[in-house]
């Protein structure tokens, strides 16, 4: 009788899904809350990079090229590029240096190039977790709706940064993941986001 009743033999799931969505959750809710590694860049290359690319190596069997772990499309995704940095320069020249983005960027800064590795380090699994492996799970079964579904849990992921730059999140994701399922990888919404984060904090630190 209980069978009869959840019929849970009509429900017709796709495993990876459910794991891609059930673990990415979990993800961005351990690094809320833990500190694994003394500085949150390796915690983010663990979690959204290491993690992920194990659970789609070992159980998954697909090639990471599937989840936009390749050049893909260059050209366009350099027009990309370029375009974008000449765009978010404009703008965060003057956003970056009002109160909210300057109290939470605050900070000294010795070594910019060292800066930027860091920025490109923390950054490079957070683009994976949304713009390859969620995108491109999704993809299959949601088609274009997963390039503004990805968006929405990297919106969540924003909270507690200054307001302005979580609320435009689901904007500038849902920009990200058109970029990364045009060129069929996140290697370029990844340049765009380093770029756009390393500017953010040299203008909000006075930097330039």
């Amino acid at each position: 009788m209980l069978k009869t009743f959840f019929r849970f033999s009509d429900l017709k799931i796709d495993g990876r899904i459910i794991a891609t969505l059930v673990v990415s959750t979990l993800l961005i809710v351990i690094d809320h809350y833990s500190a694994i590694f003394p500085e949150k860049w390796q915690d983010h290359l663990l979690l959204y990079l290491v993690v992920p690319v194990l659970l789609i190596v070992l159980f998954y069997r697909q090639p990471l090229s599937q989840f936009g772990f390749q050049i893909g499309e260059w050209k366009i995704g350099l027009v990309f590029c370029l375009g974008g940095w000449v765009i978010m320069t404009i703008i965060m020249f003057f956003i970056a240096r009002t109160p909210g983005f300057q109290a939470y960027y605050a900070g000294n800064v010795d070594n910019p190039w060292g800066l930027s590795l860091k920025v490109a380090a923390d950054l490079f699994g957070w683009e994976f977790v949304f713009r390859g492996w969620l995108l491109f799970t999704l993809f299959p079964l949601c088609g274009p709706y997963a390039i503004v579904l990805q968006a929405i849990p990297f919106t969540i992921a924003h909270f507690g940064k200054p307001e302005l730059e979580t609320l435009s999140s689901i904007f500038g994701g849902t920009a990200f993941g058109y970029i990364a399922w045009r060129t069929r990888s996140f290697y370029y919404p990844f340049l765009i986001h380093w770029f756009l984060t390393t500017i953010t904090i040299i203008f909000s630190r006075g930097l330039l």
